[in-house]
C-alpha cells in the first residue's frame, strides 16, 4: 500500500513527529443495494460497504489540543480538546469534532490531544456516505488509541447521534451502520427499527457493481425528504383505525397494507405508503434470491425498486431516470436503480464484467446527451467495515 507510506509522509510534513508514532485506520463508503426510504419508516435496508472510503493517519500529541488536516481540503484546524463546539467555519472538521463531543457524552474523555490527517476517496455529495465514513473512522481510531472497547454497533449509534445532535442532520442509522459493520463480499440485511442484522453473502461472480454519479446537485433533498416523512406519518395515523398500535409503516406486512390501504384518504399519501411497504417486501425477497444465488432475480427487484421510487414515491428526477434508462439498454445489465435519497446523487447497476467498459461509454454518452451533465463511474467490490491498517500490506 504505497499510498499509506505517502500519507504518513504527508502527515509528518503537516504535523512533524516520527513515523513510529503514527497509526492508520480506514472506514469505507457504502452503497445501498435495495431498500430506499424505508429506514425512517422502521423497515429493512440492504447496504454494503465499499472497498474505498476514508483513511485516517493519527498520532498523539503532548498538549491537550486537536489538530485536523485533510488531503481533500486546504483548511487545517487546531482546537483545544476541552470545549469542543460546532462552528460553521470549521466545515468538514465538524465531523471529527462531533465524535470527540459524542465520546464525552458517553463518558469517554480523551486522555491527551491528537493530530489527525484524513484522506477521502469518496466524492462529496454523491450519496456514498463520506460523512459517516469520517465519523466512524474517527471514533474507531480514538477508542483504539485510548485503549477502550471498539464495539462497532455502538460506534455506529454514537456516530449517528453526533450527526443528529452536533452537526444537526437528522440522518437514519443505515450509513454509519454499514460503514462500521460491513464485511467483504457480504451485504447487510438491517432492520432499522430493532437494529437486528444479518450478513448475507453477495456472490456477484462475473458481475460487477457499477456506481454512476449523476453529478446533479441535490438541492431538493431536504425539503422533499421532510415532506415524504410527513406523508408517511399521515399514512400511519389513518391506518391506526385498523391497527391502533401502529407507529411505523415498517410494522405492516404487505398483505395487511393491501387489505386496509383504502383507509388512507389521499391518493398521493397512499402511493407513498405503498412504496414503503412494497420496498420492504422487496428487501426480504432479495435476501431469498441471493441465498439461492439468483442474481437475475435480484436485478429484477432492483429495477422494480427504481420504478417504484420514480412512480409512487417520486424522488428520482430527470437525471437519475435518464441514467437508469441508459443503463438498462446495455446488454449484460441485470438491474439498475437510484441509490440514496434521490433527486440526484448516484445509481447502482449490476453489470457483467465483459460489459463494464461498454457500459461506462454508452451510459456516459446517453446521459450527457439527455441532461448535458458528465457522469462519473466507479466499478466496485464489496469490502470490509472500519478497521486498523497494519504494515504496508
Amino acid at each position: 500500500m504505497a499510498q499509506l507510506a505517502q500519507l504518513k509522509q504527508r502527515f509528518i510534513e503537516q504535523f512533524g513527529g516520527n513515523e513510529a508514532d503514527l497509526s492508520a485506520f480506514q472506514a469505507p463508503g457504502r452503497v445501498n443495494l435495495i431498500g430506499e426510504h424505508t429506514d425512517y419508516n422502521g423497515g429493512a435496508v440492504f447496504p454494503a460497504a465499499l472497498t474505498f472510503g476514508t483513511t485516517l493517519i493519527i498520532a498523539p500529541r503532548a498538549d491537550r489540543k486537536l489538530g485536523f488536516a485533510s488531503t481533500n481540503f486546504p483548511a487545517t484546524k487546531e482546537i483545544p480538546l476541552d470545549g469542543v463546539s460546532f462552528a460553521e467555519e470549521d466545515d468538514w472538521a465538524n465531523y471529527p469534532k462531533g465524535i470527540v463531543w459524542e465520546l464525552k457524552q458517553q463518558g469517554i474523555e480523551l486522555s491527551r490531544g491528537y493530530n489527525l490527517l484524513f484522506h477521502g476517496e469518496i466524492p462529496n455529495g454523491a450519496g456514498l456516505s463520506s460523512s459517516a465514513s469520517i465519523e466512524v473512522v474517527t471514533a474507531y481510531a480514538l477508542l483504539t488509541l485510548e485503549g477502550k472497547p471498539t464495539d462497532t454497533v455502538k460506534i455506529a449509534l454514537w456516530s449517528q447521534h453526533a450527526e443528529n445532535e452536533f452537526i444537526g442532520v437528522k440522518c437514519g442509522i443505515m450509513d454509519q451502520f454499514a460503514v462500521a459493520n460491513g464485511r467483504k463480499d457480504h451485504a447487510i440485511h438491517l432492520d432499522c427499527d430493532t437494529l437486528k442484522y444479518e450478513l448475507v453473502p453477495f456472490r456477484s461472480g462475473e458481475y460487477k457493481l457499477v456506481i454512476g454519479n449523476t453529478n446533479k446537485r441535490r438541492g431538493l433533498v431536504d425539503s422533499k425528504y421532510n415532506e415524504r416523512r410527513a406523508q408517511c406519518d399521515q399514512a400511519v395515523r389513518e391506518l391506526q383505525a385498523a391497527f391502533p398500535e401502529l407507529t411505523l409503516l415498517g410494522q405492516l406486512t404487505l398483505q395487511q397494507f393491501e387489505a386496509n390501504e383504502q383507509l388512507i384518504s389521499d391518493e398521493t399519501v397512499r402511493s407513498r405508503a405503498r412504496h414503503v411497504v412494497e420496498e420492504i417486501d422487496r428487501v426480504e425477497r432479495s435476501i431469498e434470491v441471493l441465498k439461492n444465488n439468483d442474481l437475475a432475480a435480484f436485478g429484477q427487484l432492483m429495477n422494480a425498486s427504481h420504478d417504484s421510487l420514480r412512480d409512487l414515491y417520486e424522488v428520482t428526477g430527470a437525471e437519475l431516470d435518464a441514467m437508469v434508462d441508459a443503463a438498462r439498454s446495455v446488454p449484460g445489465v441485470l438491474g439498475s436503480r437510484m441509490t440514496g435519497a434521490g433527486f440526484g446523487g448516484c445509481t447502482v447497476s449490476l453489470v457483467h464484467q465483459d460489459s463494464v467498459e461498454r457500459f461506462i461509454v454508452d451510459v456516459g454518452d446517453k446521459y450527457e446527451a439527455a441532461t448535458g451533465l458528465k457522469a462519473e463511474f466507479y466499478v466496485c467490490d464489496i469490502g470490509n467495515g472500519v478497521g486498523e491498517l497494519k504494515g504496508e500490506a
